[in-house]
């Protein structure tokens, strides 16, 4: 092997993980001891939601991200599953809503207030009802703001318009129940891993199924698409039950492009990806450390750079959406990780030692944003389009979260504003106002309608930049003439 194959030049060699400190973690939650292998926990720029244990249904508990310390017992939760929570999502696109799934087979969309819950939430904003069974996996499609998937222990894939609060289309080609989900990076496509250890590529429109592998020697557990690259990812089991990893085209799923052994433990494999580094992070669950690669287009494909290392074993993990990070600590990525026996959540971030005070600019490329690119009936038209991408140069600017480094004295102080809140809060005797579903079908019709008018506003844009070079193209012209 040549030097340059096994020594390759790299901005991300030196990434080093940083476990949060006592002050930054979150204590005294009673995390769900479900052994159904999901993540139980999402994460974005304003709020923290975990997966509780609860009696006579099921709940989850929204922390605003800002007030990290020991939680009520008696803190308020989303309690209106009649049965166990078995996967919450953050909208992409709008930071106060969130998507749970429940094994009273239910799917329901939730509205959380900007100051977090005061009283326990009970009435969801819709109810999506669709499954005969209970319902493992959600997953919000990455560009379009108003399409939501579901997958259930009926080993079916439910398409859900939330414009509309109906089902569109139901994906019945799994013999047996589906264990993940992943889209590409414009949702055109959908690589799902099921019970019968095979990896399909869906067309998520039609249902049909374009790809199928057929390799015996790996069983597929989850799957991610390796955003432009072509490329899917995959963890699972090899015949001799040690842990696996593969890497596939994804226009031909006969054979892996690159198969490797990991380990011989137990615990499920969580592969997470980011497209704007090309960096892949793998986290057993069980396990107390993160293994992270370098992906590339091009042989060796997966290039190991390092681990992060830790006592706690973790029972899964949330991810932190890039706009959520700190990119003044050159921060390019941030785990929540969740410890069962302490109940806690603990930060672990993914640092680029650099010392420039200056904005990073080649660690920190433009990104996915809270713009939706499409309305559902664009995208169920058969229009595909990239997500509306922005720049983290303002984020900068801003002062970091009060939450990460926050003295002894300003954390007082807060908990000091807080118990005013809630004695005010207490005192009202109104109850909280109930925002209907058609609240949010309004919202996601203005959203569409203020995406129209940008790009009817970009396009005028253009239009007078073209007149205004022929105007300036006659006036020479007519100069060189006379």
């Amino acid at each position: 092997m040549s030097w340059s194959s096994e020594y390759r030049s790299s901005k991300f060699r030196h990434v080093y993980g940083k476990a949060g400190s006592r002050e930054q973690c979150y204590e005294g939650i009673p995390i769900t001891h479900s052994v159904h292998d999901n993540h139980f926990c999402a994460v974005n720029p304003k709020f923290l939601a975990v997966v509780t244990e609860s009696a006579g249904g099921g709940a989850f508990i929204v922390i605003p991200l800002h007030k990290p310390g020991r939680v009520d017992p008696h803190y308020p939760r989303v309690c209106g599953h009649q049965g166990s929570v078995m996967d919450i999502k953050w909208s992409p696109f709008m930071d106060n809503i969130i998507a749970s799934s429940s094994e009273d087979c239910t799917v329901r969309i939730w509205q959380i207030p900007d100051g977090g819950l005061r009283r326990s939430l009970t009435e969801a904003l819709m109810i999506l009802i669709g499954h005969s069974k209970r319902v493992g996996l959600i997953e919000w499609h990455p560009t379009c703001s108003g399409i939501l998937f579901s997958a259930g222990y009926d080993c079916k894939i439910l398409m859900w318009n939330l414009e509309e609060g109906v089902a569109v289309k139901m994906i019945d080609s799994h013999p047996d129940v589906v264990l993940c989900m992943s889209f590409n990076t414009d949702g055109s496509l959908l690589a799902t891993s099921c019970k019968d250890k095979k990896l399909r590529i869906i067309d998520p429109r039609s249902g049909k199924v374009l790809q199928e592998s057929c390799c015996k020697s790996l069983r597929v557990n989850r799957v991610v698409f390796l955003g432009n690259l072509r490329r899917v990812f995959t963890t699972g089991v090899s015949r001799w039950n040690s842990r696996q990893i593969a890497l596939w085209d994804q226009e031909d799923l006969s054979c892996p492009v690159l198969e490797e052994e990991i380990d011989g433990l137990a615990g499920a494999l969580f592969p997470y990806y980011d497209p704007d580094t090309h960096m892949l992070y793998l986290a057993g669950k069980g396990d107390g450390n993160i293994r992270y690669y370098e992906v590339s287009a091009e042989k060796p494909f997966l290039q190991f750079l390092m681990e992060f290392r830790s006592a706690a074993p973790q029972k899964s993990l949330g991810v932190m959406p890039k706009r959520g990070v700190d990119v003044s600590e050159c921060e390019i990525f941030r785990f929540y990780k969740l410890v069962t026996l302490r109940g806690l959540v603990e930060p672990v971030s993914m640092i680029v030692p650099r010392r420039s005070e200056t904005y990073q600019e080649d660690i920190f490329p433009m990104t996915s944003g809270t713009e939706s690119a499409l309305s559902a009936a664009d995208w169920l038209s058969g229009i595909d389009r990239g997500p509306v991408l922005i720049s983290l140069k303002e984020a900068y600017k801003r002062p970091n979260p009060v939450g990460l480094r926050a003295s002894r004295r300003d954390r007082r102080m807060m908990k000091g504003i807080d118990l005013l809140e809630n004695i005010s809060t207490n005192t009202d005797k109104e109850s909280p106002v109930c925002f209907p579903a058609q609240l949010l079908k309004q919202v996601y019709r203005q959203q569409e309608e203020l995406r129209k008018l940008r790009e009817e506003l970009r396009e005028k844009e253009e239009r007078i930049q073209t007149l205004e070079l022929e105007l300036n193209n006659l006036r020479n012209t007519r100069t060189h003439t006379d």
